[in-house]
């Protein structure tokens, strides 16, 4: 069966500037790697609608959704030092929180989905933007997920850099398990081993360097450990391909086979509940294109 694809050309309308590594040509090598003739018959594409203001208000605060309206309003600026607003973010932002909903949807109807969410957004708290990150899509997803009849969802990041907006929106409620792997100690600063939430954090902090198999072997481990008594509804991947040997904001060694690896073994430790993939980092463009290709296949 395909595998919905859920994307919006508005998340291109993002520009953080020149220079940024956040920059639009990212999920234009997302969509034109999936686009490749061999994945013809593996893709359902989906065209997404943006989130609706209360689907936001799930996770984040009414008053920050207004600064950042009106701060695109007013032409954009910046956040924070790594975090900046063009004319268009607003409208994007929006977009992408709606293409991981979308995702949700037709990955419960389907068994599995992807959405080529941009701006990423793990790092996004209930009140403040950070990392490139301005809605966490992730967690609106899980909400949306709830609303659907999925009460325990396990989300599963593998971005280089640990979720710490996704650690603080969850941290205190059990219906939702968190498994990080990432590098450490390395932006943004969190995600040790101790910080376990409720019970339902899972961090795996790693150093740069290791040998692949180690990253890989060490995750599944971690699952494991979040599975154990807790069959979860629904799986929501933060697939961050930063995690990818050669990406220049981490030093991971995984390829786009260990990628793969990752999916299949999920989707085998959680079936029959539908896994969602929902796009997050990635800043060299090949991998990033191979390391979403890798994803999307194994979904398949």
């Amino acid at each position: 069966m395909p595998v919905p694809v859920v994307f919006h050309s508005a998340t291109l309308l993002h520009n953080p500037g020149p220079g940024h590594p956040e920059r639009p040509e990212r999920i234009e090598a997302v969509l034109a790697a999936l686009r490749a003739p061999d994945l013809t018959a593996t893709i359902e594409w989906v065209e997404a609608r943006p989130a609706a203001r209360d689907q936001l208000e799930r996770v984040h605060s009414p008053a920050y959704l207004d600064t950042l309206e009106r701060l695109a309003r007013g032409g954009g600026g910046a956040l924070d030092a790594d975090t900046v607003m063009s004319r268009d973010s607003w409208n994007a932002a929006a977009m992408a929180a709606g293409v991981a909903i979308g995702a949700v949807e037709r990955g419960i109807e389907r068994g599995s989905g992807f959405g080529a969410t941009r701006p990423p957004g793990h790092h996004a708290l209930a009140g403040r933007a950070m990392g490139f990150c301005l809605i966490n899509n992730v967690v609106v997803a899980a909400r949306h997920g709830q609303q659907l009849g999925k009460p325990r969802v396990l989300i599963v990041d593998w971005d280089v850099h640990h979720g710490n907006g996704t650690q603080a929106l969850v941290e205190r409620d059990p219906s939702i398990r968190y498994v990080s792997m990432h590098q450490y100690p390395w932006y943004p600063g969190t995600g040790a081993a101790d910080e376990r939430g409720v019970g339902n954090v899972f961090n795996v902090p790693r150093p740069p360097g290791l040998a692949r198999e180690v990253y890989v072997r060490d995750l599944l481990a971690a699952v494991d450990a979040a599975l154990e008594g807790w069959p979860p509804d629904l799986l929501l991947v933060s697939a961050g391909f930063d995690s990818l040997a050669g990406d220049p904001l981490g030093g991971f060694t995984l390829t786009p086979e260990d990628v793969a690896h990752w999916t299949s073994a999920l989707r085998a430790r959680v079936a029959p509940a539908p896994v969602v993939g929902v796009l997050e980092g990635g800043y060299r463009l090949d991998l990033l294109a191979a390391g979403a290709r890798a994803h999307v296949g194994a979904l398949a």
